[in-house]
């Protein structure tokens, strides 16, 4: 998974790119300080997030996401962007495969999916 970050007022120009591989994040970008900035969002801390589908059956309130993993990965850059002054658009990694998924015959989640096949092109890399 790849997240790209660009200013709010110059939405067309990317500043910095990072990468979701497997544990780590690989950040690039051609200026020292945004890349000090990107690598700030995707400090190794839990994130918390308000999202019903992370709950275990019967529970409410927010979720803590350790770092590491894909789910991570985009709630970090969700979350901690806007107070970096950047915005965040995600596109699946260049070595991904298409998704297939049909709910009725899996045993993993549309999310675990979309996490395996991202960690194997990252292992690929």
């Amino acid at each position: 998974m790849i997240a790209s970050f660009v200013r709010p007022d110059r939405p067309d120009e990317v500043v910095a790119r990072a990468t979701w591989a497997g544990p780590e994040v690989r950040v690039e970008a051609d200026d020292d300080a945004i890349r000090a900035t990107v690598a700030r969002i995707f400090r190794p801390t839990a994130v918390v997030v308000d999202d019903p589908a992370l709950r275990t059956a019967g529970t409410r309130g927010p979720v803590l996401l350790p770092p590491g993993s894909l789910r991570w990965f985009l709630a970090a850059a969700r979350a901690r962007s806007d107070a970096e002054g950047l915005a965040v658009s995600f596109a699946p990694s260049e070595g991904s495969r298409a998704v297939a998924w049909d709910p009725a015959g899996a045993y993993r989640t549309f999310g675990g999916q979309v996490e395996r096949i991202e960690r194997s092109a990252a292992a690929r890399d």
